[in-house]
């Protein structure tokens, strides 16, 4: 009987310590940060942007490769940008310098990558997080046999790239065109797409998707027009402006501000 006491303990005590050992593993913390919001397809947050409904705050995620950081002048052009179409009352801008990938070019896949690795401000409360990345290498579907040259791209719903490289051989080039000009309008371009323009997310009012490049613009003059994202048009366009004494940067169009109205904008 004793000698079975004994072993009845025993058991109870492998049982107890068992247990303890069990609970006491340590359990991998969740990732505090929910990014899935920050992840759609372009044009999805659209109305997030344009109004207040969900959130009334915008912060804009300045990342950079070092030397390559954007011109103060040309983020004052699109802040004025988007409090002339959007109801954000509060928009701010906080920079992240990074070390260069080395790439000689780089795919939106290698782009996304970086973002994955780098980017550190998502939606929050009322605050709607962006992330614009200033590349120091141009992009993988350059042309440069056919004069074609990308100076940025959406790819998700609150990302984009710049590739800043480019926009200052463009600018280089022309004695009418600034750097901080060229990005602007690379800058109000790209957003123009994140608001959904033109038919990508954001429905038209009236037809002017341009039939040759989907989601760019028919309007003449317009600043969603196809050719805008490319060296040689953006050249052409802002030189032909400065010659009229027009505001170097180019506009919406009608409809396309008609278009971001019926979706909450300005």
């Amino acid at each position: 009987m004793r000698n079975a006491l004994k072993l009845l303990a025993g058991l109870m005590l492998v049982l107890f310590l068992g247990n303890c050992s069990k609970d006491s593993e340590p359990n991998p913390d969740p990732d505090p940060i929910d990014r899935s919001a920050n992840l759609l397809a372009t044009g999805e947050s659209a109305e997030d942007l344009l109004a207040n409904a969900n959130f009334d705050e915008l912060v804009i995620q300045i990342a950079y490769v070092e030397g390559f950081r954007p011109s103060d002048l040309a983020l004052g052009d699109l802040r004025e940008f988007l409090q002339l179409r959007t109801f954000k009352e509060v928009i701010r801008f906080e920079y992240l310098p990074l070390p260069s990938p080395d790439e000689e070019t780089l795919t939106l896949q290698e782009i996304a990558s970086l973002e994955n690795e780098n980017r550190t401000l998502y939606n929050d409360g009322r605050t709607l997080a962006l992330y614009i990345y200033f590349a120091d290498a141009p992009s993988s579907t350059d042309d440069p046999d056919g004069n074609t040259f990308t100076l940025g791209a959406v790819y998700r719903n609150t990302s984009m790239v710049l590739h800043e490289s480019t926009i200052r051989l463009l600018a280089s080039k022309s004695a009418l065109i600034s750097t901080a000009a060229a990005e602007a309008a690379t800058l109000t371009h790209e957003f123009g797409h994140l608001f959904g323009l033109v038919d990508l997310g954001t429905p038209e009012i009236n037809p002017h998707e341009d039939p040759d490049a989907s989601n760019h613009c028919l309007e003449d003059g317009c600043l969603m027009q196809a050719s805008l994202e490319f060296t040689t048009g953006l050249m052409k366009a802002m030189e032909e402006r400065a010659a009229k004494n027009l505001t170097i940067v180019p506009d919406l169009g009608p409809e396309c501000i008609r278009d971001l109205q019926g979706a909450g904008g300005r």
